[in-house]
Parts: C-alpha cells; structure tokens; sequence
C-alpha cells in the first residue's frame, strides 16, 4: 500500500518547459496527479511525452520550471527520487540469457535489496506478472511477456510512483490486455503514471487524464468529468416522421444557444451553448413544425470525442 509519510502530489509540475535549441517540447507545462490513481498521459507521437517523463525520472533537466515527485525537486534531489519510483522506457531493454527471475533479482541487487526481500517481492511479481513457472529465457519472450516482465522489474524496489511510457504501443490485442490487467491492478497500491497515443487504453484503465498538444496541457480531469463537459452540450432530438425534420430544424435557426445543427432521417443533432436554454425551447419548436417526439436525451460523449474536440483528428 501507499507510504503515508508525505501527503504530496505523487507528480506536481509548474511551469515546466524543456527546449532543444529552437524546438520547444515542453511548454510552461502544469500539472498535479493525486497519489493511488492510474493517470493517463494522452498525446500525440511527438506531442512531448517521453520529454517529460525523462524530466520525471532525473534523466534530463528542464529548461524552466520545476518537476516534484513525491513532494522533492528532481533537478534537485534525483537519486532520491530515483529510489523511489519505478521506470519503464518505450524501448525497454533485457540481458536475453536471463530468466526473468534472474532478471528481476538482479534489478534487486541494483537498489541494495538484501536477498529475502529479493526473493519474496520477485516471486509475488512473477506471479502478478502472470510469469511465475517460467523457467524460459527471456530471449525466447513474446512482446507481452517482455512488457509485463519490464513493469514487475520496475515494482521491485516497491515504488510510491510507476512510470510507464507507452507500454502497449507494439502488443497485440491479447498482450494488450495482458499488460492494461496488470496495470490496473496496482489500483491503489502505487501511482500510475503512463504515457500514451492510444486512446482505448486510456478508457480502459485510467482513473484520470491529461492530454498533451505540441508541448503543452489542453485538459486535465478525471475521465467521467471530461466526458460529461463534452456531453452536457450535444442533445440528440428523433422525430417519429423524417419529413418533419425540416420543419423544426428552421425553427430552430437563430437560437441564440444554438451552435450546430446536423440532421440524419428522423434525427436532430443539436449542440448547443445553454443545455437549460434548449431544453426549454426545443419542445415548443418541436410542438410549432407540428411534429411529434420519440427520443429527447444528452448525446454521451467518449473520450475520443473530447480528444477530437480539443486538438483534431490523429489519435486512436
């Protein structure tokens, strides 16, 4: 479970800004994740989020602003932090003559462990890992078992903060899940924190999100929240006669709360900038065209639609 010594974000960042010459990847970047949440870090390939994961890890130095893990500065303090967080890079890399129980005593060797420690923490997480039994080396490994060896190897030195950058990214559907199960186990045990373009993981897994543009944050929420902001404007009006669709739709024309209009055979899709406004004059325009209503309801929004609605097409 958690370590109760610090209530401090698990990841606090203000104003963090990373250049490299004349590019800017990150830019003035904000942004607090509670501890015990399973966060998504949403982008583009090339939106910035392995700069900022490096920043996190101590293995890079902002160019302005400040970075705290677990309430220290890590331009200041990165070996302690270091010891307290778990790493998992895109391209991870193992010793392929290894067994992954070699391999996860050996990461334990690294942090100072003593050897029943090792022992007890790499058997619990070859079981979590879903790996206890393997005796295979690791060169003989799918890409999924790989993946899920290198997140217990990141949890061996028991970690108040797993970093995770693109876990799923080159799995296929059953490693997918395999690795999205076992990150959503450590629910409440540790903080998640990953980086990803792919969308569906993201809905799967993730208590929260922030979603990163060109170096900077363009929303951050916990999921239901976002995709309630993006409901609460788009109604979804059906009609029992499609030839009355054309009648209401100009009677709807320069409401002032209306913002768009799209029509598909008996189906209005309206959103709209005041839902109270709208729901109190739909019905009446409805009653004016001489229609009749069979569904009135608030369009549910997913998280692709928020994503979409805040940078444009490009992640799935």
């Amino acid at each position: 479970m958690l370590s109760h010594d610090s209530d401090a974000p698990a990841i606090e960042l203000r104003g963090l800004t990373k250049r490299f010459g004349s590019t800017v990847a990150l830019d003035h970047v904000d942004l607090v994740v509670a501890p015990g949440v399973v966060f998504g870090f949403l982008g583009r390939n090339g939106a910035g989020k392995t700069t900022a994961l490096r920043l996190l890890s101590g293995l890079a130095r902002p160019t302005e602003g400040t970075a705290r893990v677990l309430g220290h500065d890590v331009a200041h303090a990165a070996e302690h932090v270091r010891a307290r967080i778990g790493f998992l890079p895109d391209v991870p890399g193992f010793y392929p003559w290894m067994t992954a129980r070699e391999y996860l005593e050996f990461a334990g060797r690294l942090f100072g462990l003593d050897v029943a420690t090792i022992d007890s923490r790499a058997t619990a997480l070859l079981e979590m890992a879903g790996l206890a039994g393997v005796t295979t080396q690791i060169g003989g490994f799918s890409r999924g078992m790989k993946q899920r060896l290198g997140i217990a190897q990141a949890l061996i030195n028991a970690p108040r903060l797993l970093m995770l950058d693109e876990p799923t990214s080159a799995l296929d559907p059953i490693g997918r899940r395999e690795v999205l199960e076992m990150i959503a186990s450590l629910r409440g045990r540790t903080t998640v924190f990953f980086s990803t373009h792919i969308l569906a993981d993201v809905e799967r897994v993730c208590d929260a999100v922030a979603i990163l543009e060109r170096g900077r944050i363009v929303a951050s929420a916990p999921i239901a929240e976002l995709t309630s902001r993006a409901s609460a404007n788009r109604l979804i009006v059906e009609l029992e006669r499609e030839e009355d669709v054309a009648g209401v739709a100009v009677r709807l024309e320069g409401r002032a709360w209306l913002l768009s209009l799209e029509t598909n055979d008996r189906v209005l899709r309206v959103s709209v900038s005041d839902l109270d406004a709208a729901q109190r004059d739909l019905p009446g325009a409805i009653a004016a065209a001489g229609a009749a209503l069979r569904r009135f309801e608030i369009e549910e929004a997913s998280l692709e639609d928020v994503f979409v609605g805040l940078v444009g097409e490009g992640v799935r």
